[in-house]
């Protein structure tokens, strides 16, 4: 089938003699596939025993006479206003007991069994209906889960909560040794005395704070699990996916991936950020890894401008190719937008749109067919796949965990700090996994731990077995500090830890805003947001703070254990610094950039499977790059172009690379 191209069709914000337009139109840009009736519900279904598919089928139809698969959607996302309200008790209220009310899109409670068993019943109706329909290629169940309605802390969802926790302990007590709380005289006789974590006179329970955290998410999983139980057993041929986002905090992206036939994502650079690459590598990269390796797919993207920053710039030329073609470099089999034909009304009229408010003749139109006839040039691409001998850790329980409140800082932004993390292996050419704790690490030559301030103790024998066993080991300040249930490990920080990295962290030393420090030794320069006081035990310092409270303490160490090494950074080093540790720690694993050699601003990844072995190479530079090649390639994207030996990139530039005679 080749890449998938489209992007969201909402017909019924249109008069049907706009439909046969949007065919024709489709046509020419090469679109293959469209998500459709995301927000239907209300048009398919007026009122409790009222149903109109009617227009639907036109819709679907039409789609199946031009050609185009559909990416159903459940209709499930934005309920209906005469649900709401004839049920007002199945809106979400926030943690100060505040009622969100209809008239946006997510006004439901998770766990409320009057949103759920009208979504079932929908799900019911169009799966019965369009399970064999020819045009239906894929189910998308909901829509961005967790984006607006993240938690909900009403009656509902505490008596929901309450039958979580007697699943997850059995006893109170099991609750009450696990919550802490002999600490502030919580001590809970009953499950029935358990609350959500609303607003209190001051820092509530974090242990608390964190299982409701796990269960927002089980309860969001729950409502498409209940969906996805229908799609199983009416339409069971048809793969199901859902549109997860970038690091998006109340979703678990690991504990969703088993669930998903393949894992999709929704992304949404922002061009008045220069290097917002990094940020989508990341994303792709977690969205690949999280599917165990199989390509995922792009559901929504904009052609140009959203509409909902304080300030949304344009895609300058060549920039929403670049990127698009970025997300298949690394593993997208399907390059969507949001949305097909843009609103002249509704919140979102002006964000951008694959047929603008201004028709054809326009750049962006322009650009899309443009896109849609290179991807379609290059078929062979989807199924390949790609390989990676790094492997970056994340972890959501860790995550929430970290950012609590009540720790010896709150400026840990682990998604940021992530991100500095992984940019260093970006920026050097190399292929990387993001991977949880508890995968298989057998096979990577490096692992990079950040901040994992939440490790289980089998996650900690896990690590401390592959740096036994010859790996290399790279973990950041704060990590392996607490439990499952953010309890402190006894013994001393990093206590799971310790024995593997050969040092102990006597006292933590958060940083003022705005300081910094430096440090010397095998690197030299500044470093800021946090110190630690760390006391060697068999590692050697690398680097050490040259002033400051700290001034002669390590920075940076590094211990051999068994026929491996672990490094462990005590501080955030600035870019320059943390880019030559983790390029020695490379260098030490064995790992290789994808292609040695690369001009700064240039991504390289390389896709291979059956269809062959394709090299990607992308100027996210704003000046012409010149690439020397490892032998003879030509550029699937320039037709009949010959064989070079290097290539040239204007700023925003892209080529597919192929070895002589890959395709016939």
């Amino acid at each position: 089938m080749g890449i998938r191209f489209g992007g969201d069709y909402n017909p019924e914000q249109w008069p049907e003699e706009v439909w046969a337009e949007d065919l024709e139109l489709m046509r020419t840009a090469r679109v293959s596939m469209v998500t459709a009736g995301i927000f239907s519900w209300a048009r398919v279904q007026p009122r409790p025993d009222v149903w109109d598919f009617g227009w639907f089928d036109r819709v679907m139809d039409g789609l199946a006479g031009a050609g185009i698969d559909v990416c159903l959607a459940t209709m499930t996302a934005s309920p209906p206003p005469w649900l709401s309200h004839a049920h007002p008790e199945m809106l979400p209220e926030d943690a100060d007991g505040r009622r969100r009310w209809p008239g946006a899109r997510q006004h439901y409670c998770p766990s409320s069994p009057v949103y759920r068993s009208h979504a079932v019943r929908l799900v019911e109706q169009l799966a019965a209906r369009y399970a064999g329909h020819p045009a239906l290629a894929l189910w998308h169940i909901g829509n961005e889960y967790g984006c607006h309605t993240r938690q909900c802390f009403c009656e509902v969802s505490a008596a929901d909560f309450r039958r979580w926790l007697r699943d997850r302990y059995s006893t109170v007590d099991a609750l009450n040794a696990a919550w802490s709380t002999a600490f502030w005289s919580q001590a809970y006789g009953d499950f029935d005395e358990v609350l959500p974590p609303r607003t209190a006179p001051t820092f509530p329970n974090p242990a608390q704070q964190l299982d409701y955290l796990r269960f927002g998410d089980e309860a969001l999983r729950a409502c498409y699990l209940a969906e996805k139980d229908v799609l199983d057993r009416l339409s069971p041929a048809i793969p199901v996916t859902t549109n997860l986002m970038p690091q998006h905090k109340p979703v678990d992206a690991f504990a969703w991936a088993p669930h998903l036939d393949t894992m999709a994502l929704d992304f949404y650079q922002d061009p008045h950020v220069p290097d917002d690459h990094i940020r989508a590598g990341y994303a792709f990269d977690l969205m690949r890894s999280a599917g165990g390796g199989r390509p995922w797919l792009l559901l929504e993207q904009a052609p140009g401008a959203v509409n909902w920053r304080p300030r949304n710039g344009p895609k300058p030329p060549g920039t929403m190719r670049l990127w698009s073609w970025q997300a298949v470099a690394q593993g997208a089999d399907a390059v969507l937008f949001f949305q097909w034909r843009q609103s002249l009304g509704g919140a979102e009229k002006f964000h951008s749109a694959m047929l603008p408010h201004a028709g054809t003749d326009t750049r962006i139109f322009r650009e899309v067919t443009a896109l849609g006839r290179e991807l379609a040039a290059v078929p062979e691409i989807a199924g390949t796949r790609s390989r990676a001998d790094v492997a970056l850790l994340a972890d959501w329980n860790s995550w929430w965990a970290l950012e609590l409140d009540s720790k010896p800082s709150t400026a840990l932004d682990l998604a940021q700090l992530t991100l500095e993390h992984y940019r260093p292996l970006f920026e050097a050419g190399v292929a990387c996994d993001i991977v949880p704790p508890g995968r298989d690490l057998t096979g990577y030559r490096m692992v990079v731990v950040p901040h994992l301030y939440l490790l289980t103790a089998e996650d900690a024998r896990r690590l401390t077995g592959y740096v036994r066993d010859g790996g290399r080991l790279v973990v950041s300040f704060f990590s392996g500090i607490v439990d499952a249930h953010d309890r402190v490990h006894p013994g001393g920080a990093p206590a799971p830890l310790r024995e593997l990295l050969g040092l102990r962290v006597e006292e933590f030393w958060p940083l003022a805003a705005g300081v910094s420090v430096a440090v010397g030794g095998g690197y030299t320069g500044r470093a800021d947001l946090w110190s630690e006081a760390i006391d060697l035990e068999g590692a050697e310092a690398v680097a050490q703070f040259t002033e400051g409270d700290l001034a002669g303490r390590p920075a940076v160490t590094r211990h051999g254990y068994g026929r491996g090494t672990a490094w462990y950074v005590g501080t955030r080093l600035e870019p320059a610094l943390l880019r030559a540790l983790w390029d020695d720690v490379r260098e030490a694993a064995g790992v290789l950039p994808v292609l040695p050699g690369l001009p700064d601003g240039v991504q390289a990844a390389v896709r291979e499977g059956a269809g062959g072995r394709f090299l990607f190479l992308l100027n996210h530079g704003g000046t012409t790059a010149d690439v020397a090649l490892p032998e003879p390639m030509r550029d699937a994207l320039a037709g009949d172009a010959a064989a070079v030996e290097r290539v040239t990139l204007a700023a925003r530039g892209v080529a597919v690379l192929t070895a002589v005679g890959q395709g016939g």
